[in-house]
């Protein structure tokens, strides 16, 4: 022992290195008391907060905002309304292909943790920390926590919130009620929350019927909707879908066969995920307005399914039959020319970018799409559509647009580079120049029994008119309205057989209600006495007006609303003998009705009934039906009457087509143009369906000096009625109690020849011309 500098020995030397020692087991220590204390006062937190969490309602009775949904009367999905397009499905009906899929992407070891996969969120640390892509380790019940209760904030006090969440979750509902609970609620795109309506949305089937490729597709979505929807994206959504099939077959979802199908398997994406199985918005938007007034704004979140009187075979017969009518009338007039010029750039990625930003301003219209031109000559015309594909156009396809090919054509008229037109393919695989319609159509079916309608077509395209010209477009009917006043005449006396002269009369300002009038027939020739049978045939004005002039203008307006017609809008002058009052064509389906079903009124409906997300009906039609003697309106006689002239304006008369080429004896009906061909209508009908058919200019005008309810309506009441009765069979009627035949014409029992109304205005007629003798030589 070494002594001190004053002699004491000094005191043994400590190890340099126990200081330190100490020092950083205080540090520890004190860094170990901070921890448990933070954990502590975390834990006590969290244990004041967890009663404070919202209650958990709305999981454990999960009702979502579903959408109003409208249906054919065959179940066909027609539209939808609401901000969440959304089809509930429960856990059970879940295809497994589709909840393994989720796992596999989302949380795979869902059924393992609880609620906070802390093994997870360890990984995702370590893969983070080594420079990895960035992972992160939320689990399904995390999400569902966030989705229902929390704000999407990157916090701490919000992560914690969901971690307590997520623990309350999990000891409330079951890890399948969790998980079905997701699947509902999760947003995928397109509107569209929950895997079945996504299903429907991308692919257009339902979800128990997707494959393993369509279900890895759909899987990818929830992570980033916009970033990996199918539409939008298709590249990024397809790697994204590559991956999670990967992920399937590596955790042992799918077998190396199931994988090796599924990752070459090409899809089928619904570019346009707005469109249903049938064009019937018009119908849709009916019915919704309907809804509306009944339930408010419950109508957009009860789940509310609406089931129309509609078919889908009817309807699309409809919608075909309309188009194909107003394009053969586009075709007969004129080439307007291209809806609009813009510079196309040299380089060709400038010019990809300019025709896809012009062509997205002209959405296409079904089979009619927009293109633009690169280049034309009159034998050539080279475009591009908005997906990119070039198309040349050539000879019969260029016919339309010959003029405006022409090198003399002026620069303003002609086709060339920027041009934006129409195309459409007619059947095959050439390509021809269209244009869209200026000119509307009409078309509405009806079941003469009950009212149903069982199709209904607005307008030429909903998406570019929403105006509804069935129910909404108030027109003149033209001479489609003459059967109604025949129908009158009928009750006054008149018969079939009934002499009228076809001879020119003109009348004071006084009769008429405004100025002197001096009709004419249609095509300004005049054949002297016919029965007013043939006179209907040959739907001759002035035997209409002899008659209305006869029975009284006002008769004749208080009879016409027997058949659902207005008073108001059908003042009592002779000119309504002309149809020159307005209806629309959703009423004279209705009118037409009753010479159909032997005289009874019915209502036109076109919902049969609501139920609620449960199937619950909360209402239900309870339509007038023919049969119902309360709901008579004309003589069973009379109905009869009619239907036989009617049937003979369909064999001989002005819309003798009809029967050319449907070829059955059960049909009638009327043909309409009213004054400078403004309107064309033809109402026709079998015993079991009314159709009426229009087509005019929404600003009224000139449809063409020789267009008539016969070249333009008809045809399109035809197209339908070829699909419509294909299968029907042809219904005789038989003759009603009351009505006896004298000669080859039927006459009210109480009324035979000799009696009644026998001539109008036709002089004397010699006696070996007898009635029946004219009617056989007009005939």
């Amino acid at each position: 022992m070494k002594a001190s500098p004053n002699g004491a020995p000094s005191a043994p030397q400590a190890p340099q290195s126990s200081s330190p020692k100490r020092l950083l087991l205080k540090i520890l220590a004190g860094l170990f008391g901070l921890a448990v204390c933070g954990v502590l006062v975390i834990v006590f937190a969290l244990a004041m907060a967890y009663p404070g969490l919202p209650a958990l309602d709305t999981l454990t009775d999960y009702r979502p905002k579903m959408p109003l949904r409208i249906f054919t009367a065959d179940n066909v999905l027609i539209g939808e309304f609401g901000e969440e397009r959304r089809t509930l499905v429960h856990f059970k009906d879940i295809p497994d292909v589709m909840k393994k899929a989720v796992l596999a992407i989302e949380d795979d070891r869902f059924y393992e943790h609880g609620g906070v996969d802390y093994w997870g969120i360890l990984r995702a640390a370590l893969h983070n920390a080594t420079g990895g892509a960035r992972q992160g380790a939320s689990t399904i019940t995390q999400q569902v926590a966030r989705n229902f209760f929390l704000s999407s904030e990157q916090t701490l006090k919000r992560k914690a919130y969901e971690a307590l969440l997520a623990y309350k979750i999990e000891k409330n509902l079951s890890k399948d009620q969790i998980l079905e609970v997701y699947m509902n609620q999760i947003y995928l795109g397109q509107r569209a929350f929950g895997f079945s309506s996504a299903a429907q949305i991308y692919f257009g089937k339902d979800l128990k019927d997707i494959t393993i490729a369509e279900a890895a597709m759909l899987a990818g979505l929830p992570k980033a909707p916009s970033a990996y929807n199918p539409v939008v994206n298709p590249k990024r959504a397809r790697l994204r879908q590559q991956y999670i099939l990967q992920r399937m077959h590596t955790l042992g979802y799918i077998n190396d066969a199931q994988y090796a199908q599924a990752k070459d398997e090409e899809l089928k994406i619904k570019t346009d995920s707005t469109a249903f199985g049938v064009h019937a918005e018009y119908v849709a938007e009916m019915a919704r307005q309907l809804v509306y007034e009944q339930f408010k704004e419950d109508t957009y979140t009860r789940g509310l399914n609406v089931f129309t009187t509609i078919t889908k075979a009817d309807q699309d017969a409809a919608y075909l039959a309309l188009r194909r009518g107003v394009m053969e009338y586009e075709r007969r007039h004129v080439y307007r020319g291209p809806e609009k010029y813009i510079e196309v750039p040299k380089a060709k990625s400038d010019a990809d970018e300019a025709i896809e930003a012009e062509l997205a301003e002209h959405p296409d219209s079904d089979d009619i799409v927009a293109a633009i031109v690169m280049q034309a000559s009159p034998t050539l015309v080279t475009a591009v559509l908005a997906s990119g594909e070039e198309i040349k156009i050539t000879g019969p396809g260029l016919t339309f647009a010959r003029e405006w090919l022409s090198p003399k054509a002026a620069e303003t008229r002609r086709l060339r580079r920027g041009a934006v037109i129409r195309v459409s393919q007619d059947g095959g695989s050439s390509w021809s120049i269209t244009q869209l319609p200026d000119v509307e159509s009409a078309f509405v079916a009806v079941d003469p029994n009950d009212g149903k309608i069982r199709a209904l077509v607005g307008g030429f395209d909903f998406n570019r008119n929403k105006f509804n010209h069935v129910t909404q477009a108030w027109r003149q009917p033209g001479s489609s309205f003459k059967p109604f006043i025949y129908s009158a005449a009928l009750e006054r006396g008149f018969s079939p057989a009934t002499l009228i002269n076809d001879a020119p009369i003109s009348f004071a300002a006084g009769t008429t209600g405004g100025q002197a009038w001096e009709p004419k027939n249609y095509d300004a020739k005049y054949e002297g006495p016919m029965t007013m049978r043939r006179g209907l045939t040959k739907s001759k004005n002035m035997i209409s007006i002899r008659i209305l002039n006869k029975i009284g203008a006002r008769y004749g307006q208080e009879y016409a609303t027997r058949f659902g017609f207005d008073a108001e809008r059908n003042p009592p002058y002779l000119t309504l003998a002309l149809g020159a009052g307005s209806t629309n064509p959703l009423q004279m389906a209705g009118a037409y009705s009753v010479f159909a079903n032997g005289g009874y009124r019915i209502s036109p409906y076109i919902i049969s009934k609501v139920t609620d997300a449960d199937g619950k009906v909360l209402s239900e039609a309870r339509p007038e039906r023919a049969g119902v003697e309360a709901n008579r309106v004309i003589d069973a006689r009379n109905a009869w009457l009619m239907d036989s002239m009617l049937r003979d304006v369909a064999r001989y008369g002005t819309a003798a087509k009809a029967q050319q080429t449907l070829k059955r004896p059960d049909i009638g009906g009327k043909t309409g143009t009213t004054n400078d061909s403004i309107d064309a209508w033809f109402a026709g009908y079998q015993p079991n369906l009314v159709g009426i058919a229009w087509m005019g200019y929404d600003q009224p005008r000139n449809l063409g000096n020789r267009e008539t309810g016969g070249g333009l309506a008809l045809p399109i009441w035809v197209g339908f009625m070829q699909k419509a009765l294909k299968t029907e069979p042809v219904v005789e009627r038989e003759v009603p109690p009351g009505l006896v035949l004298y000669g080859d014409e039927y006459y009210y029992a109480e009324n035979p020849p000799g009696t009644g109304v026998q001539s109008l205005d036709v002089g004397p007629i010699p006696e070996q011309k007898t009635r029946d003798a004219v009617r056989n030589e007009l005939f």
